[in-house]
């Protein structure tokens, strides 16, 4: 990855937020490395080095900054949104593959040799695959430490750590005092529900239009699973170890987040998936940036700013809504899935009829299995059923043409067959394309797809009938293909295009 010294150093000077995660500034007199928006003094040219991860920089034997904590900044957007393979390397180790598999289960994933994924890692990010491991380790101990009661040979198994011997030397070598210190430093805190339960920032690019987020999602939030009140988004999640649940919180400046896992190794899993679901890793200056320069804009993003492209913490989730939101509106596809998500619950034998309320409508009465208010594992929401689980459920669970049911059995049979991969390292290209072979789907559903599973910042929903309404209101042509045309000024950003034409309405 290419740095310029000049623009970086200016960054620099003037501390500049927008740059946090982009690179880190490495300081060779002091043996520390830094965001470019650290309070601390400005560093001589002559001490200054450029790194393009915290894995490059502690690979130089650099130790990260105490006063502005590097390794919390938010992540680079240009790992976000590319999707050439480093993108989803970027992705999956964020998402603790290597941890859970290996770097043979992350090249197997990418499809590369281990030794052609590093040479490329090494390339782009200045460091390779166990580096990039390590580091994030290094980032979820000293969460652990600083935010729980749990013993230092507890936080080192559920950091990723093979021994406390290696927990105790990496933790020394990156922020250059031991584990024991950290937690004197900040104090010990146990977390108020126990030790499964972790509050923590999660840092964004501002600025961040919270409510936009909000409203989306509360809008089609699924009873069981998530809800929003009182401007906190809560769902329950479905993580490599086991269940779990979140609250999130836009404040200013952050996002407070509070995880209830049943295994601490999830924390890291957890947090991947919670900031790709609120789009925290976006670069809006950029995105505003460009969009703003059509006039049709103009005055929404002046109005709205920071306006994010909610994305899912479950590919197969968002593909089961992509089907069944296909040709309905927003309310009729949540009372499907309502329907479904009852059908879906863990007992079989269901206790009683309930009436079913969405939106205002009673639906029809429907068995309440003996977890419908509460997920497994005592939590209040449980996450969406799993690929496997869909295959399995009887007619009466699909309230829809018989067509749409079986495209969502075919898909789930795909998901669980691992023959479609809808993780956030999956090849956007060839996900699109084995979506579309699929008997049922669509340009519209595989876009939508892409679009909220996969994170494509720039997908176009020419089709979509809201769109061509909020086209309409904002004076664009609403013709598909004309659109279509039109839309390749808003390029690389179509899909936050889609966003703020969707609230135009």
């Amino acid at each position: 990855m290419e740095l310029d010294f000049e623009r970086c150093y200016r960054a620099v000077n003037s501390r500049d937020q927008r740059f946090d995660g982009w690179f880190y500034t490495g300081v060779t007199s002091t043996g520390i490395y830094c965001r470019p928006s650290c309070p601390a003094t400005t560093p001589k040219r002559q001490n200054v080095r450029f790194f393009p991860s915290a894995a490059a920089a502690q690979g130089a034997g650099l130790r990260a900054c105490r006063r502005c904590r590097p390794d919390a900044a938010p992540g680079s957007p240009q790992w976000d949104v590319r999707a050439d393979v480093v993108g989803r390397a970027m992705r999956l180790i964020a998402d603790g593959v290597v941890d859970r598999e290996g770097v043979p289960g992350l090249a197997a994933r990418i499809g590369y040799t281990e030794r052609h994924l590093h040479r490329m890692l090494r390339a782009e990010v200045g460091a390779g695959p166990l580096a990039l491991a390590r580091a994030q380790r290094a980032q979820t101990a000293r969460i652990l430490v600083e935010t729980t009661g749990l013993g230092m040979a507890e936080i080192a198994f559920a950091a990723g750590f093979g021994s406390v011997r290696q927990f105790n030397d990496t933790v020394r070598e990156v922020y250059g005092v031991p584990p024991t210190e950290l937690r004197q430093a900040r104090g010990q805190r146990r977390a108020p529900d126990g030790a499964g339960t972790i509050t923590l920032r999660l840092a964004y690019r501002p600025p961040l239009h919270a409510t936009a987020l909000l409203d989306f999602l509360a809008l089609r939030a699924l009873p069981g699973v998530e809800e929003v009140r009182d401007g906190t988004y809560r769902r329950g999640l479905r993580l490599p170890h086991g269940a779990g649940e979140v609250a999130l919180t836009p404040v200013d400046g952050h996002v407070s987040a509070t995880l209830r896992l049943a295994d601490m190794r999830d924390l890291s899993p957890a947090v991947a998936r919670c900031r790709r679901l609120l789009d925290l890793d976006a670069d809006p200056v950029a995105v505003d940036a460009t969009l703003a320069a059509d006039p049709a804009f103009a005055a929404a993003v002046a109005a709205e700013p920071g306006v994010r492209l909610p994305r899912s913490v479950d590919g197969f989730e968002m593909a089961v809504r992509a089907v069944v939101g296909q040709q309905v509106s927003v309310s009729a596809a949540r009372t499907t899935l309502t329907r479904l998500l009852t059908y879906a619950a863990t007992e079989p034998t269901p206790t009683t009829l309930v009436d079913h309320e969405v939106d205002g409508a009673i639906g029809d009465r429907t068995p309440r299995q003996p977890h419908d208010r509460q997920g497994g594992d005592g939590y209040a929401l449980r996450a969406f059923p799993s690929a496997e689980e869909v295959a399995g459920l009887p007619d009466s669970a699909f309230r829809m043409p018989a067509r749409r049911r079986e495209t969502i059995r075919t898909l789930a049979r795909a998901v669980a067959d691992g023959e479609l991969d809808l993780a956030p390292g999956g090849d956007r290209e060839e996900t699109v394309r084995r979506l579309v072979a699929l008997p049922g789907i669509g340009a519209w559903t595989a876009g939508y797809v892409a679009m909220r599973a996969l994170g494509d910042p720039d997908v176009l929903l020419p089709t979509d009938l809201a769109v061509r309404r909020g086209a309409a209101a904002l004076g664009l042509p609403d013709d598909p293909t004309t659109l279509a045309a039109y839309a390749d000024r808003w390029r690389p950003w179509r899909s936050y295009a889609v966003i703020r034409l969707w609230r135009a309405l």
